[in-house]
């Protein structure tokens, strides 16, 4: 599920294929059928974060300031000033390892993405994600009942969760974070973002996101030329 992630990744960003319509066929395929999202859910966040990453209420990876974390210099100093405490702050790097990573895919995507789809009335992507569940159940329900299916959906979207999050923090959340500057795109694309340790392992685990500067300076590039 992790992999296919970062493989929907790549159609989304048009980085596959030569035409643009064969990316958005195929990306509806792989994060409808193979994962159970809608494409349309995944464009609309997606995108606004390319647009202006790390800048606090228009880039929605983002949006757990201040509810959850108090994140970047500037803002942190801000909510201090304001003395706006919603939660421990001086203890967020505790626990985040059990809001974060474990319950951002089953907990909150998990539901939302469903929400999302039937309030915009996107169809086409609620048929691909609900072609997802019905495969997935009749595969493993004759194997392992329902408590044993819905177990396993569960671990793998726990285990997915802290993949995801981990590869998508590591590379975002270090960098500069502030309410949106107007700043040239050029430099807002690098003071949001950092690359991390090009190996073997990490570009198999991120799908090449450790090239993460590379790629939001030419999100359509496909991943294996990011090293060039």
């Amino acid at each position: 599920q992790a992999q296919a992630g970062w493989l929907q990744h790549d159609f989304g960003h048009l980085s596959v294929f030569s035409k643009s319509r064969w990316n958005h066929w195929v990306h509806k395929f792989v994060i409808g059928h193979l994962k159970g999202a809608p494409a349309s859910w995944w464009n609309h966040l997606h995108f606004q974060h390319h647009a202006k990453p790390n800048c606090f209420r228009k880039d929605p990876d983002v949006n757990m300031h201040p509810l959850f974390f108090a994140l970047g210099k500037t803002l942190s100093v801000e909510l201090g000033l304001q003395k706006k405490k919603f939660m421990p702050y001086n203890h967020q790097h505790k626990y985040f390892f059990i809001i974060g990573p474990p319950a951002l895919v089953p907990l909150y995507f998990q539901w939302y993405i469903f929400y999302f789809a039937v309030q915009r009335k996107q169809w086409v992507d609620l048929a691909w994600m609900l072609s997802f569940y019905i495969r997935f159940f009749l595969t493993y329900l004759p194997f392992l009942g329902v408590k044993g299916t819905l177990g396993l959906h569960l671990l793998v979207r726990f285990i997915e969760s802290n993949w995801f999050v981990w590869v998508t923090q590591m590379n975002h959340i270090p960098m500069h974070i502030d309410y949106d500057k107007n700043v040239d795109w050029f430099s807002t694309q690098l003071q949001a973002t950092c690359n991390v340790h090009q190996s073997f392992f990490n570009d198999w685990f991120s799908g090449h996101l450790n090239f993460q500067i590379e790629h939001h300076l030419f999100p359509t590039m496909p991943r294996h030329n990011y090293w060039k």
